[in-house]
């Protein structure tokens, strides 16, 4: 199940970072290097970081294959997109929950402290959206007051609970991703964000 959810949001977040790319008039090429990056770049940072080979998409090529689809597919329905959005922000929510908790199993796998499991969780889900940002040339969306990463904090900080706890990992696995996932769409609804640090005084 987790394996399944896992491909789907790989599609989505390249469909999403496709359209950014549609934004900004990239070609072709240009919209599956973002897909790509934005779909894998944070299971690859979070291997680098880690030394943890191979990269995903090397072990698994075909990842690579799904993202630049996604975004070829992308292209040619562009038009109906816009009806899409929801369905959207739905995928993303699900695919941020689901990379978190896998990039946890990772690290949890290979020994690290409660910290960089929860770290390496929150890089798997966020990163990829950092680099599609920075790429595209903006603020990217997790700095600017969305409750994102937080999201993807609380949902590490569930898994990795119940798997020291000792409660069976299909069990610990729905519970986060159920929790995480709801937290995320109620953020989306409400409008909840984080507090922001404005300074606009001149140093002299």
């Amino acid at each position: 199940m987790l394996h399944v959810i896992f491909v789907v949001a790989i599609a989505a977040e390249a469909m999403t970072a496709a359209l950014a790319a549609g934004r900004r008039r990239m070609d072709w090429f240009g919209v599956c290097v973002l897909a790509v990056v934005t779909a894998l770049g944070g299971g690859t940072m979070r291997d680098t970081l880690l030394g943890h080979y191979p990269l995903s998409w090397v072990a698994d090529p075909s990842l690579l294959l799904i993202a630049s689809g996604a975004a070829l597919v992308t292209i040619a329905l562009a038009r109906f997109m816009e009806t899409l959005r929801w369905p959207f922000l739905i995928l993303d929510a699900l695919g941020l929950v689901v990379f978190t908790i896998i990039g946890c199993n990772v690290a949890i796998e290979m020994g690290q402290s409660p910290v960089i499991v929860i770290v390496a969780g929150m890089i798997t889900g966020i990163a990829g959206g950092i680099l599609r940002d920075v790429l595209c040339n903006d603020i990217p969306l997790v700095f600017s007051g969305e409750l994102y990463a937080t999201v993807s904090i609380v949902t590490g900080a569930i898994y990795y609970l119940g798997v020291i706890a000792g409660y069976p990992a299909d069990v610990v696995t729905i519970l986060a991703i159920v929790l995480g996932f709801t937290l995320r769409v109620l953020a989306i609804l409400f409008n909840w964000s984080m507090p922001k640090f404005v300074y606009d005084k001149e140093l002299r």
